[in-house]
């Protein structure tokens, strides 16, 4: 199924069709900015001592069991076609056992209508679901009430605040305003009965950031690193603003690469869940996150494609990464998540 038969002509004015079609069918990959995990390789075990029918992905998020550390990072809803889209995410990842994050609810808070769009509960019972709201809406006019609807309306285990600064400052109805965001961070993470989460969304978290984000009460950070989709290039492609498109193409190369963030924030924050995401594209560069430090890989744009085609080419691209995760392990001898974690097989190109 082609993008423009789930996502109609029509309804490309739609900011949440309008983010869709851009990521499937315009280079909205950063330039210059890499991931970071080409500058790491794993050093091979030619004698594994396992039998790779036993290697367990399970693992845990938030002391909810889950079968795999892989997560589906927050990508769409908020309009009809998006709100397909969701549908057919969460019933794979419910399947292959993956946790899934949602795209930001503040359409459905601001329009009712729109809710259905972001529940997935009755796809996935069982996975650990993450509602998402921008931080920054905490200044225009948002407070713990609307963070527990977000959180009611998913029927979500856990609240991610997303940090977006450069991509307001390109969106043609941008919120910019991120003055004074932490002291009212810490205030939601107090008030709210599920965890809270901080994540980037493509431009990364450092360890120093991610430190003060924890003592505000950030229960995990995804720090969404470049290397993947950039953000000002997406808006670059809906802006009629000849300075901010023309602008655009200076921060083309912008942000902390995924690997880096992921090591950085592990040294500063040596017992804090992680998620790492942003450029991830196969089950080896999750290896390779989790052994840098994350608890879980994040993968977005690389599954919206087959997401969008139907949930039989969706569930093969997740097979496949669990697969090649798998085999990483086999490949250094690691037969379970904790073995890869601590594995010293792990080696810097450079």
């Amino acid at each position: 199924m082609k993008s423009e038969e789930i996502i109609p002509e029509g309804q490309i004015a739609d900011r949440k069709s309008a983010h869709v079609r851009l990521c499937l069918e315009e280079n909205v990959a950063g330039e210059g900015v890499t991931s970071g995990f080409e500058k790491y390789h794993f050093r091979h075990q030619a004698l594994p001592e396992l039998d790779f029918a036993t290697i367990s992905l399970q693992t845990s998020f938030l002391n909810q069991p889950v079968a795999t550390p892989l997560l589906i990072s927050s990508m769409t809803g908020g309009s009809q076609a998006t709100g397909d889209i969701n549908k057919r995410l969460a019933t794979v990842a419910e399947q292959r056992g993956w946790a899934m994050g949602l795209g930001s609810v503040r359409a459905a808070i601001e329009h009712d209508e729109l809710a259905a769009t972001f529940n997935v509960r009755q796809q996935a019972p069982n996975i650990p679901i993450i509602a998402n709201l921008g931080a920054v809406q905490l200044n225009y006019g948002f407070g713990i009430d609307q963070c527990r609807r977000a959180v009611d309306l998913a029927e979500a285990s856990a609240l991610v605040l997303h940090l977006n600064s450069l991509q307001e400052v390109f969106q043609p109805e941008g919120n910019v305003n991120f003055a004074g965001l932490l002291l009212q961070i810490e205030q939601i993470a107090k008030q709210l009965e599920v965890p809270i989460g901080i994540k980037e969304v493509g431009w990364g978290i450092d360890g120093e950031t991610a430190r003060l984000l924890v003592d505000a009460g950030a229960s995990f950070i995804d720090v969404a690193g470049a290397g993947g989709t950039s953000w000002s290039q997406v808006e670059k492609f809906r802006s009629i603003d000849p300075v901010r498109r023309a602008a655009a193409e200076a921060f083309a190369g912008w942000g902390t690469p995924t690997a880096e963030c992921i090591v950085d924030v592990r040294q500063e924050l040596p017992e804090m869940t992680i998620i790492g995401s942003g450029g991830l594209k196969n089950g080896v560069d999750a290896a390779k996150a989790i052994a840098l430090g994350a608890d879980f890989a994040g993968f977005g744009r690389s599954l919206l494609g087959a997401a969008v085609e139907s949930t039989e080419a969706l569930e093969q691209v997740l097979a496949q990464v669990e697969f090649e995760l798998s085999a990483a392990m086999l490949g250094i001898g690691a037969g379970d998540i904790t073995a890869l974690q601590s594995t010293t097989r792990l080696r810097s190109n450079v």
